[in-house]
């Protein structure tokens, strides 16, 4: 594919979302590079212009450009940002409130705290990213490491071999005592790379995961 068909086919899945206003986005690709610019009116909007522009085939990799500029200029004040974060944060069921920090300046709120468990971790994120006047999220959340490494490893290659998109003989999985987690190997496509990294997050007790897998 060349970067012209590249950037049109981009452009076409950004104008086809529809939880995506993307007049003012602008694309360009080389060699499978994609760079975005432009402006949103949220944060949660920059997240699905990236998501979108990811399942677009040829896609290798994205410089992500885009700012959130909220509707007319206003701004909203980062004590009514972190307050609203908190109450959100405590309606959650799966987001443990009483583990998580939240530190908000000029609108990127950072998340810290320790939980059990990956999917707490994504929750609380996903809780404050839709928020109004949110610029962007640093998720610092730890998960507190609770099994051994073999445990995790085989929990990994477990849940790869159950992915019908994924081989996982083309998959190499290294689990370090600090609950890292290395991936290494090669997919067809962004879909089977996002596939293998849920599937070392799934495991228990992983802290974090080093996602070194190429797509061919």
């Amino acid at each position: 594919m060349n970067d012209l068909s590249l950037r049109d086919d981009v452009l076409e899945e950004l104008n086809y979302e529809p939880s995506l206003d993307a007049s003012n986005i602008a694309v360009m690709a080389k060699d499978g590079v994609v760079t975005l610019t432009g402006h949103v009116a949220s944060y949660a909007e920059k997240l699905v212009a990236e998501r979108a522009t990811w399942r677009v085939n040829g896609v290798k990799a994205i410089a992500q450009k885009i700012e959130v500029e909220l509707p007319g200029g206003k701004k909203l004040g980062d004590d009514d940002i972190a307050r609203r974060a908190l109450n959100i944060l405590a309606w959650d069921v799966l987001a443990p409130a009483d583990r998580i920090h939240v530190k908000v300046s000029d609108g990127w709120v950072t998340l810290s705290g320790e939980v059990p468990w990956n999917y707490q971790r994504e929750a609380a994120e996903a809780d404050v990213r839709k928020l109004s006047g949110v610029t962007g999220v640093s998720n610092n959340i730890l998960v507190e490491p609770r099994v051994q490494a073999g445990d995790v490893r085989k929990s990994i290659v477990d849940a790869l071999k159950r992915h019908a998109e994924v081989e996982a003989k083309r998959i190499k999985v290294d689990v370090h005592a600090n609950g890292t987690v290395a991936i290494e190997g090669r997919v067809d496509d962004w879909e089977e790379r996002q596939a293998v990294e849920r599937a070392a997050w799934s495991a228990p007790g992983v802290r974090a995961v080093e996602n070194r897998v190429r797509i061919d």
